[in-house]
């Protein structure tokens, strides 16, 4: 029997080494490891399995695990790399790495267009734009008329969509979101750094 450090312990499935997740994200190995701190904290709430359910990771977000919310949806299925229905340690890390103030503002725009594109076909169309700004709005308990909503996405649209095709190319998005800084404000965290 050899001895075992205080330092080992069992690891909840989908754990990975804080050293490889530092040198594959902007992370630090101590800021990895304070993540994982909140990792089990998160997935411990609801399911305690180890593994952030959609739920619990609604819960952490919004206080609430039972409102149904498509932000939420949208942010956790781009969490979910695997596309199993759960975040795992490694993922939750990953994709955490897109909010850190020193991620390139190239991966940033790439994850806002994938978070907008709610069909995955490559555009954002229309309605997946308005579908988008009125979940955000309800989010933020924001009430704004019908034709309020029409005139964002119009705008949206008449500065984004620049071959008039009626959707939006990643590199379209690109062209708009370097224009529009403020739309990314929130795709930085800054207490991260």
């Amino acid at each position: 029997m050899g001895c075992v450090s205080s330092k080992q312990f069992k690891r909840a499935q989908g754990y990975e080494d804080p050293n490889i997740l530092a040198k594959e994200t902007t992370f630090s190995v101590n800021e990895v490891e304070a993540l994982h701190e909140l990792y089990k904290k998160i997935s411990q709430s609801i399911i305690k399995d180890g593994l952030i359910h959609k739920e619990e990771f609604q819960l952490a977000l919004f206080r609430n695990s039972n409102k149904k919310n498509l932000f939420a949806d949208r942010i956790f299925d781009l969490f979910d790399l695997k596309r199993n229905g759960v975040i795992e340690f490694g993922e939750f890390v990953r994709s955490l790495n897109i909010f850190h103030p020193d991620t390139p503002m190239a991966e940033k725009i790439a994850f806002a267009f994938r978070l907008y594109d709610l069909r995955g076909t490559g555009f954002i169309e229309r309605e997946e734009l308005k579908e988008m700004v009125l979940a955000i709005l309800n989010e933020s308990e924001l009430v704004l008329s019908d034709d309020a909503v029409e005139q964002i996405v119009d705008q949206t649209f008449k500065q984004a969509d620049l071959n008039g095709d009626g959707k939006i190319d990643s590199e379209e998005w690109k062209a708009f979101a370097s224009k529009n800084p403020g739309l990314l404000k929130n795709m930085t965290l800054p207490y991260l750094k």
